[in-house]
């Protein structure tokens, strides 16, 4: 919502207090946005007592020190509320410092004429303060770096910037689900850790218990060594002796207590041994077969990965209930060190029954298109900060997109027209037929040629996906992407192969094994139908819609290759042992600072274990 001229007097005061905020239902608070985004201003809202909470973003002391003036936000939106403290009511000198959390009731008062705000609050009583140290303090309220603040991960949503992006993410998100939902989709939930490669790349994490399983028996060995094989084999011979006295007991007819008494040492005898034979089996490292590492000893008694689309288990739903989408975290163990990669991002992807190449074009298009038009609905005070400080363009593009139809050209359409192109410009990678569409090429056809989102479609077969319709022509596959200015491909998507026999080769032809894909091969034995999809890049629609640079500054947690290096590199050296690593982790985890709340303990405790983790694979990886 963006702010509005101030009305008329008279129609301020007009405003009935029938009109009153109300507080957070599930919160002691009146939401800061509920009072400064009215269209007054909330100027009709004098008068009326009410208890708000935020972080103070700047606070300076006034009057030598008779009272303070605090801006203070909640991240309700991204305007301050002015705030008046007298030196009666609180220790000023706690309350002034950049990162203060402070709670309080007072009473809303419209300001003397002149001043930019619309309506303060008195405060007349303090209920909560959070201090903060402001030499320790390691965000000031001068302008911060993108780039300074990834080192800040935990604390950066507090800033003006961040805390946008995060509206408008949820704004998206939001805008999203409403999209499908009204279009009668709906919404499943995929594995994020699956057996086969959606993609056919082999660039996935892979999970395992293999290596702490190794690391556990390793220290159990040592704490507790393994039997002799003069142990096994004095085990063997005690069988054979309790069995010897079982059937001597029988032959002499002994009484049914004695044979008992001697069955029971017997079958003693046996657990002994086959425990022993079980412990003289272990090796220490990881499990190993014909040469190979044995996954039958893992987990999940196969190879395992983070996915890197739930596509392949969507389809599964797709060809049951027709319209289905899913929305969550995906994963790609890509080397690229680009402003548009992550090693964990989130997927839209939506699966449709009974629709072709021109079906999914025509859903593809008009999701953006909602989700442009939802931005500047319902998010236009973010997307104006977005415009002031960083993208002046970004609104515009908007709202091109939101009212513009796309232009839809064949792949041979679009290389034939860089190929023109590369005439008179010199682009960095060679056009020819066959390349796959570089994000140069993506952003000349969006941004030069057409000045409009682009759908290229029927790419050729080699450089798409086992699962996208083979053509009659045997070269090109029924797939499609969507390109939009600032960071051209947004979306890819195709039409799925129905045909049992013509995916099954496709997997072949990939080098792909079919083993893992047999239940896949399923839906196209058993009542196959024709059916397509695409996948959106959420952090890349808000890279579009914001227009920031660096897709690393959209989610809230930072993953990407070797994102953990340079915290890390301080505490943990590569030329240290795996345990000394596990050693110096303990020793960090256990003497992080305290005092802060349980909940920020825990979230800085589990982000030092995902970096930990990142690092562990970063000595792997420069081994």
């Amino acid at each position: 919502m963006s702010f509005l001229p101030a009305p008329p007097v008279d129609e301020i005061s007009s405003l009935s207090l029938a009109t009153a905020v109300e507080e957070s239902e599930f919160s002691q608070r009146v939401l800061i946005r509920s009072i400064i985004s009215r269209p007054d201003g909330g100027a009709g809202l004098a008068g009326q007592t009410v208890r708000v909470g935020g972080w103070v973003k700047t606070g300076r002391e006034q009057g030598k020190g008779a009272f303070a003036f605090l801006e203070l936000n909640d991240g309700s939106c991204p305007a301050n509320l002015q705030v008046i403290v007298d030196a009666a009511v609180g220790q000023l000198s706690q309350l002034v410092a950049t990162g203060t959390c402070v709670h309080v009731e007072g009473e809303l008062k419209v300001p003397p004429e002149g001043t930019k705000q619309r309506v303060e609050l008195r405060v007349h009583k303090i209920l909560d303060l959070g201090t903060v140290d402001p030499a320790k303090y390691p965000l000031p309220k001068t302008r911060l770096t993108l780039e300074f603040l990834r080192d800040y991960v935990h604390l950066r949503p507090r800033t003006n910037t961040i805390s946008a992006i995060a509206r408008i993410r949820n704004a998206l998100a939001y805008a999203t689900h409403t999209f499908f939902q009204k279009h009668g989709f709906l919404y499943v939930h995929t594995p994020i850790i699956t057996t086969s490669d959606c993609e056919g790349a082999g660039e996935m994490f892979q999970v395992t218990t293999l290596i702490s399983d190794a690391e556990k028996l390793e220290k159990d060995l040592i704490k507790n060594p393994p039997p002799s094989e003069a142990d096994v084999e004095a085990a063997k011979l005690l069988v054979t002796e309790k069995g010897e006295a079982v059937a001597q007991q029988k032959s002499a007819k002994a009484n049914k207590e004695t044979i008992s008494a001697a069955v029971t040492e017997l079958t003693k005898a046996k657990e002994n041994l086959s425990k022993l034979e079980e412990r003289f089996k272990l090796k220490p490292g990881i499990p190993n077969k014909d040469g190979k590492i044995d996954y039958s000893q893992d987990f999940f008694a196969r190879q395992a990965f983070l996915t890197v689309s739930g596509q392949l288990q969507v389809e599964t739903f797709a060809c049951a209930l027709s319209s289905v989408y899913t929305f969550g975290p995906t994963f790609r163990a890509e080397h690229s060190h680009t402003s548009r990669h992550l090693a964990e991002f989130w997927m839209v992807e939506p699966e449709i029954a009974f629709a072709d190449i021109q079906d999914d074009m025509n859903c593809a298009e008009a999701y953006v298109r909602f989700l442009c038009q939802w931005l500047l609905d319902n998010c236009l005070d973010d997307m104006e900060f977005m415009v002031k400080n960083f993208d002046k363009s970004a609104i515009d593009r908007l709202r091109m997109v939101s009212s513009t139809k796309f232009i839809r050209i064949s792949y041979t359409e679009a290389v034939a027209i860089l190929e023109e192109a590369s005439k008179e410009r010199q682009f960095e990678n060679k056009v020819e037929w066959g390349i796959d569409l570089a994000s140069e090429h993506e952003r000349y056809l969006t941004e030069v040629k057409f000045k409009s989102p682009v759908i290229v479609y029927n790419y050729p077969k080699g450089i798409k996906a086992f699962y996208m319709k083979v053509n009659s022509d045997n070269k090109t596959v029924a797939a499609m992407d969507v390109l939009v200015p600032k960071v051209g491909e947004l979306i890819g998507g195709s039409q799925r192969e129905e045909r049992y026999e013509v995916i099954k080769e496709r997997i072949l032809e990939m080098g792909l094994p079919l083993e893992p894909y047999e239940w896949y091969l399923d839906l196209r034995r058993y009542g196959t139908v024709k059916h397509s999809g695409f996948g959106l890049g959420f952090e890349r629609m808000i890279l579009f819609a914001t227009g920031l640079e660096n897709i690393r500054d959209l989610p809230s947690i930072l993953i990407w290759t070797h994102c953990a290096e340079n915290r890390l590199l301080t505490l943990f050296d590569s030329r240290m042992s795996m345990s000394d690593c596990y050693d110096r982790f303990e020793n960090v985890y256990i003497d992080s600072p305290t005092g802060s709340s349980a909940a920020a303990n825990l979230y800085c405790g589990s982000q030092l274990v995902c970096e930990f983790i990142e690092f562990l694979l970063f000595l792997n990886l420069h081994d």
